[in-house]
C-alpha cells in the first residue's frame, strides 16, 4: 500500500489505549479469507448518495421547515458545513488506512482501543436505529402506493404496536420484508449490490430533477418572507434536525476492503456524494419554502414534496415523487445495513466481538452470518418498535462519531508524520477543529431525554467492553 512498515508498540496488554498500528491493520485485511474488490469512485459516489438522500430529502424538508422556515436554506448549510469539515477528516483516514470499520478502524490506530470500542458501539447504534426509522418511512410510501391500485394491507400488519392512535397494531410487514429482501441481496455479494444500489440511486435523481425542473416555475418570492421567522434559534435547531438529511456518508468508508483502489477512490466517493447531496438539499428546500407558505406544510410533514406539488396544481408528479421517495429510502437501507455488518465484522475481526462474526462465506464472500443478524434484528425492530423518537439519536450517535475522527486525524498527523497521505486533510488542525466545533454545537441542540437514551446506550458498552471485549482482544492474546 506504499506505506513504511513501521508497527508501533503495543505493549501493555492491559493498557485501555493500546492501538494497532497502521501496518498491523492493513496487514489483517490480507491473511485468511478476503472481502471481494468490487467497487470504483463511481460505485462508491453512488453509494454515498444512496445512503444520503432518502428520508431527508423527501420528508425533513417539511418538518425543518416549521421550525426554521424558509431559514432551513442556512439550516441545511450549516448541518452540511458541519458535515464537509468532517468529511475531509475521513477522507485522509480513508486514504491511509484503507480497512474496513470505518470511524472504528480509524479510532484504533490512533486514539486506542477504549476509545475504538465506544465509537464502534455508537456506530452499531446508529447504523441499526436509522434502518429501523428509515424502513417504518418506506412502509408508509409504500402502503400508500399499493393504495394506488386498490390494495389495502391489514391494519394489524401495517404498523408497530401503538404507532397508530386508536388503532390496534401487531407488526409492520412491510417494513419487515423490505429489510429482509436487502439482507439477502447484501448477503450474496457486494457486485449485486452495487449494481441494484446504481441502478436506485440514478431512478432518484431523475426525480428530484425533475421536481426541481418544474417547481421553479411555481416560486413565489413573497412565500420567503420573513426568512427566519423563529429567529436564529429556529434556524440552529432546525439543523440538528435535518442533520439526520447527511447521516450516511460516512459509510462510504466502511467499503474500503471492497475498493479496488482505496487511497485514491475512497477520498473521491466521501467528497463527491456529500457535495452534490448538499447542492440538492439546499436548491431543494429553497423551492419547497417559495411554492407554499412554511406554514401550510403543518399536518403534511410526512409527505412535504408531494403536498407543494398538490397545492401548485402539479398532481401528475405526485406519483412519481412516492416512487422518488420508496427507492431513495430502499438505497439508505441498503447502505446502512452494509456500514453496520463491515464495521462488526472489523470489530470482531479484532477480537471485541465474538470471532464468528467476521467468518468470511466461501462462494460469496461476505460476511454471511453477521449480515443475517444485522438484518434480522433491524427489521424486527422496524417492525415492532415505533421508532420516532429514537430516530434523534441516530444524530447525537453520528456526531459523536465526527468528533471522534476529527480529533484522531490530528492526533495521526503528530505521532505518525511519515505515513503517505494521498489525500491530506486541508489546513490541519483549524478543518477537523470546525468540524468539533460545528459537531457539539449541533448535539447541544438535542433534547435532554435523547441524551439520557445514548448514554444508557454507552453504559451497556462500557459494561461488555470490560466484563468480554478487553480481555478477548488480539491485542490481549
Amino acid at each position: 500500500m506504499g506505506q513504511p512498515v513501521k508497527t508501533l508498540p503495543t505493549k501493555g496488554s492491559g493498557s485501555l489505549f493500546r492501538k494497532k498500528s497502521v501496518a498491523e491493520l492493513i496487514a489483517s485485511t490480507q491473511t485468511g479469507r478476503t472481502l471481494r474488490r468490487e467497487l470504483s469512485a463511481w460505485d462508491l459516489t453512488m453509494l454515498g448518495i444512496g445512503a444520503i438522500i432518502g428520508t431527508g430529502i423527501f420528508v425533513l424538508t417539511g418538518v425543518g421547515s416549521l421550525t426554521a422556515g424558509p431559514g432551513l436554506i442556512l439550516s441545511f448549510v450549516l448541518a452540511g458545513l458541519a458535515c464537509a469539515f468532517a468529511a475531509f477528516a475521513y477522507a485522509e483516514f480513508a486514504s491511509t488506512v484503507p480497512v474496513s470499520g470505518s470511524a472504528y478502524t480509524y479510532s484504533y490506530a490512533t486514539l486506542g482501543e477504549f476509545f475504538a470500542w465506544m465509537i464502534g458501539w455508537d456506530l452499531i447504534l446508529e447504523y441499526m436505529l436509522a434502518v429501523s426509522a428509515v424502513s417504518a418511512g418506506w412502509s408508509g410510501y409504500f402502503k400508500s402506493l399499493l393504495a394506488g391500485f386498490g390494495i389495502e394491507i391489514p391494519t394489524a400488519l401495517s404498523a408497530a404496536p401503538g404507532a397508530l392512535d386508536g388503532q390496534t397494531t401487531y407488526f409492520n410487514l412491510p417494513a419487515f420484508l423490505i429489510v429482509m429482501f436487502l439482507t439477502f441481496l447484501l448477503s450474496i455479494g457486494i457486485k449485486e449490490s452495487k449494481r441494484v444500489n446504481n441502478i436506485m440511486v440514478i431512478v432518484k435523481l431523475a426525480v428530484v430533477v425533475l421536481f426541481i425542473a418544474v417547481a421553479f416555475g411555481y416560486v413565489k418570492p413573497a412565500n420567503w418572507e420573513p426568512f427566519t421567522p423563529f429567529g436564529f434559534s429556529g434556524v440552529f435547531q432546525a439543523a440538528a434536525l435535518v442533520f439526520f438529511a447527511y447521516v450516511g456518508f460516512d459509510a462510504v468508508s466502511s467499503a474500503a476492503e471492497e475498493t479496488r483502489n482505496p487511497s485514491k477512490d475512497l477520498p473521491k466517493g466521501i467528497l463527491y456524494s456529500l457535495g452534490i447531496c448538499t447542492l440538492l438539499y439546499v436548491i431543494m428546500s429553497g423551492l419547497m419554502t417559495g411554492m407554499v407558505h412554511y406554514s401550510s406544510f403543518k399536518g403534511h410533514e410526512d409527505s412535504p414534496v408531494a403536498y407543494a406539488l398538490s397545492v401548485t396544481g402539479q398532481d401528475w408528479l405526485v406519483g412519481l415523487i412516492s416512487l422518488g421517495a420508496i427507492v431513495g429510502m430502499t438505497t439508505v437501507m441498503l447502505v446502512m445495513l452494509y456500514g453496520q455488518t463491515r464495521i462488526i465484522f472489523a470489530m470482531s475481526r479484532d477480537g471485541l466481538l465474538p470471532k464468528g462474526l467476521s467468518n468470511i462465506h466461501e462462494k460469496y464472500r461476505t460476511p454471511y452470518g453477521t449480515t443475517w443478524l444485522v438484518g434480522l434484528l433491524s427489521g424486527l425492530l422496524g417492525a415492532l418498535v415505533p421508532l420516532n423518537e429514537l430516530a434523534e439519536l441516530v444524530n447525537l450517535g453520528t456526531l459523536a462519531a465526527f468528533i471522534m475522527i476529527s480529533v484522531a486525524v490530528i492526533v495521526l498527523r503528530k505521532t505518525r508524520p511519515d505515513l503517505e497521505r494521498k489525500f491530506r486533510c486541508p489546513a490541519v488542525p483549524i478543518v477537523p477543529g470546525l468540524a468539533v466545533v460545528f459537531c457539539l454545537f449541533l448535539m447541544s441542540q438535542l433534547p435532554a431525554l435523547t441524551w439520557g437514551r445514548f448514554l444508557i446506550w454507552l453504559g451497556i458498552g462500557l459494561l461488555i467492553y470490560f466484563v468480554y471485549s478487553r480481555r478477548n482482544a488480539s491485542l490481549n492474546q
